[in-house]
């Protein structure tokens, strides 16, 4: 049997510790766009290192990265906790994240060739197979399915050939997302969301940018929408204003 080579000295320590950070920081980040982590929760140290078996050192890195993200608040002398929502945040999130993305659209159509066109249709067909017909279904919290949403967003958007484009949309869809999983959680339907990325991809591979923009922006549009009739409504899933 072969002798296994161990991980001795400052520099396996360095590596043993990053990578147990960004486990935990991949499992605190799903757990806070699906909705697993409430907004506004209390992020406790101690309880996440024995949760996750890390050091708390591991834990206070991986939040520190998160935070950095805007998807944690760090708290003087009080700690951390997810970033609240509120109706004023989802608004901002939306119309930046309209603009942001429908410039990276556009850019992607004047620029992509026929391999984006085929990232695209590849990544809708596997989206529209994974999509259940109600906006209600838990299928749509998941992780599996959330990492095809944001891979069909992003297979449009590709294209643009702008690094700092597609960073400042990363941190746009990641809020998004925290938004869009409340209409799962709240069981908020009345919406076919399937037809909603057909429509998109159809006018972005026509080269159709202004209809490709404004069905994009329509998209977005609708999940806030319907979280503010919600929240009017008497659901309250908006009453926790950021700061």
């Amino acid at each position: 049997m072969l002798e296994q080579t161990p991980t001795d000295g400052p520099a396996g320590a360095r590596r043993a510790q990053k990578s147990r950070t960004l486990w935990v920081f991949e499992q605190l980040r799903a757990e806070i766009l699906d909705g697993r982590l409430n907004p506004g929760a209390r992020l406790h140290l101690a309880a996440l290192a024995d949760r996750h078996a890390v050091s708390l050192g591991a834990v206070r890195e991986a939040l520190s990265r998160l935070a950095a993200d805007g998807l944690v608040l760090v708290q003087d002398r009080r700690g951390f906790r997810v970033s609240p929502v509120s109706i004023a945040d989802m608004r901002d999130v939306t119309a930046t994240r309209i603009e942001i993305e429908g410039l990276a659209l556009r850019r992607s159509i004047e620029r992509g060739d026929a391999e984006w066109e085929a990232g695209i249709v590849a990544a809708l067909h596997v989206l529209v197979r994974a999509t259940p017909g109600l906006i209600t279904d838990p299928v749509l919290a998941k992780p599996t399915w959330v990492g095809l949403h944001e891979r069909f967003h992003l297979s449009l958007i590709s294209a643009c050939g702008s690094p700092w484009l597609l960073r400042f949309r990363q941190t746009l869809f990641e809020q998004s997302e925290r938004y869009r999983a409340l209409l799962v959680a709240y069981a908020i339907g009345g919406r076919d969301i399937s037809r909603e990325h057909q429509e998109i991809a159809a006018a972005t591979l026509d080269r159709d940018a202004d209809r490709a923009v404004d069905l994009l922006a329509a998209h977005f549009n609708t999940t806030t929408a319907m979280l503010e009739q919600a929240d009017r409504s008497g659901a309250s899933i908006l009453s926790s204003e950021a700061s």
